[in-house]
């Protein structure tokens, strides 16, 4: 098992920061929250690109996403931003060595057998470009498409190797999905795994691994050797959540407990 943290969980750290902070306390690899608040995001230039990659490579930190924020099941995007969008995600992630970028289905505005051909669709439209790049898409378990099942409706007809899922185990947990019935779902698709842990369903604030209700154990235990682990926790959304840095030795040692 290999294991990142998401910058999510750092709001606004900087880069060599984030770099010193995963060499400090044992991960493998960065996932990398694309978003204008951040140092990285798609409209930087070349030599900050350089430079980012530059930041892992001394320090054998692997970028393992570009975490983006586009959703391709929704009936308001406009087709023409989305297909940029897409490619620049695409682009920011070849330039960075990462291995994936991560979308988002954002489907729930209208009926879902539409909102899955609309994935499906604009899915496919990238899937050539994501070859030639050599990155990955993947869409994550959220929102209109919580479960393994969800997903799997819009992955299977676009049928692309290049083209996978991110399995947020908060969402198949809160969709109602068994972590064997996920895995079984995504198991053709399946990048990598983002783990994260709450006190309820009510109470989604973010805590340390190990100590809320997610069924962390039973979702490793489905996974490959070697397969990727991304704590997603998520301190942009919740402020009042205890900071990340303090909690991310504890959090290795449990995962791989586990």
């Amino acid at each position: 098992m290999k294991l990142a943290f998401s910058t999510l969980g750092v709001p606004g750290l900087s880069i060599p920061e984030v770099v010193a902070l995963a060499s400090s306390t044992g991960y493998q690899g960065v996932e990398l929250r694309a978003h204008p608040e951040e140092p990285v995001y798609p409209g930087i230039g070349a030599r900050e690109r350089a430079a980012v990659v530059d930041e892992f490579k001394r320090a054998g930190i692997e970028i393992l996403t570009v975490a983006g924020y586009t959703r391709v099941a929704s009936a308001t995007a406009d087709e023409d931003r989305l297909r940029r969008e897409l490619e620049e995600l695409l682009r920011l992630a070849r330039d960075l060595g990462a291995s994936f970028i991560r979308v988002f289905p954002g489907g729930g505005d209208q009926d879902p057998a539409d909102a899955d051909a609309a994935a499906a669709r604009r899915l496919a439209s990238a899937a050539e470009l994501a070859a030639d790049l050599g990155v990955r898409i993947l869409l994550e378990t959220h929102d209109s498409h919580r479960t393994g099942a969800d997903a799997a409706r819009v992955l299977g007809p676009v049928g692309h190797p290049q083209v996978g899922a991110v399995w947020d185990v908060m969402h198949t947990w809160l969709g109602g999905e068994e972590p064997v019935t996920t895995h079984a779902a995504l198991g053709p698709w399946l990048g990598y795994v983002q783990v994260k842990d709450i006190a309820s369903a009510e109470d989604t604030t973010p805590l340390a691994l190990g100590t809320g209700v997610l069924p962390l154990g039973e979702c490793l235990a489905l996974l490959d050797d070697g397969c990727w682990v991304c704590w997603e926790y998520e301190k942009r959304w919740y402020p009042q959540a205890a900071e990340l840095p303090g909690l991310l030795v504890a959090g290795r040692e449990y995962l791989a407990g586990l």
